[in-house]
């Protein structure tokens, strides 16, 4: 608890000092194209009063929800199944390597293309960008399943469901949690793209407004305020969650 507090502790002092630093930076260049955190914060809430700034972040967030949530359970799914079965590995892998090449921007312009510009299309888009990922990812981890703790599992005789939540998923949580790291924070991105390119709502099509009229202070009001939710969620959510697999793999190292 004391160390969580301490690394909590770093982080905002760390914020704050880029805070800081911002503020000096743009005093010192006293730029409309480079404006204040107080200016930020001035646009901020002139987005709140105007109703704008609610109803697109949780349009943004809808989407990063649907599309973690499937990335996850289909490339997880499938990268236990090539990690653990060779096979199946052989077949798909070539499927992964080529969707792990393909340009972010070239999948979501052609579902667009192909399927118009939907909700189903858009959230499509980001699910296949990140399913390679996730596979790979969690493949690692169903690669180095211990085949001996598995014996020992059928020797004491364990259930289906006694196995996951005991032998199984302690093994492939930390490959899990790096997976769910590196999806939030490429998820989010390529959502604001789909947004930006066939959206009527959201954070990404807000910034696309906002450029247009060279609009430096809402564009970063926006980004400031997905940030900071994605910095909440990193903070309540997977530090906790990765200080639980930390303390497993310390365990098994005792």
């Amino acid at each position: 608890m004391i160390q969580a507090r301490n690394r909590l502790a770093d982080q905002l002092l760390a914020i704050a000092a880029l805070m800081v630093v911002w503020w000096v930076i743009s005093f010192i260049v006293s730029n409309p194209l480079l404006p204040s955190p107080v200016d930020v914060l001035s646009s901020i809430n002139t987005e709140l009063n105007e109703n704008r700034l609610i109803s697109n972040v949780l349009a943004t967030l809808q989407r990063v929800a649907i599309s973690f949530t499937f990335a996850m359970l289909l490339g997880g799914t499938l990268g236990i199944l090539m990690g653990a079965v060779p096979r199946i590995n052989r077949f798909f892998d070539p499927f992964l390597i080529i969707l792990l090449n393909i340009p972010a921007l070239v999948i979501i312009i052609l579902l667009y293309i192909w399927f118009g510009l939907v909700e189903v299309a858009a959230v499509a888009a980001v699910i296949i960008n990140k399913l390679p990922n996730v596979a790979v990812t969690i493949r690692e981890g169903g690669r180095l399943f211990d085949s001996k703790l598995n014996e020992m599992a059928n020797l004491y005789k364990f259930s289906f469901s006694q196995k996951i939540a005991h032998l199984w998923w302690p093994q492939i949580f930390p490959y899990f949690m790096v997976a769910t790291r590196g999806g939030l924070a490429l998820i989010w991105k390529i959502v604001l793209v789909v947004e930006l390119l066939g959206r009527s709502d959201g954070v990404g099509f807000q910034l696309h407004l906002a450029f247009q009229m060279f609009d430096v202070s809402t564009i970063l009001a926006y980004s400031l305020v997905f940030i900071s939710i994605v910095q909440v969620i990193e903070w309540c959510i997977l530090q906790p969650l990765d200080h639980k697999a930390q303390r497993w793999q310390r365990v098994q190292r005792v």
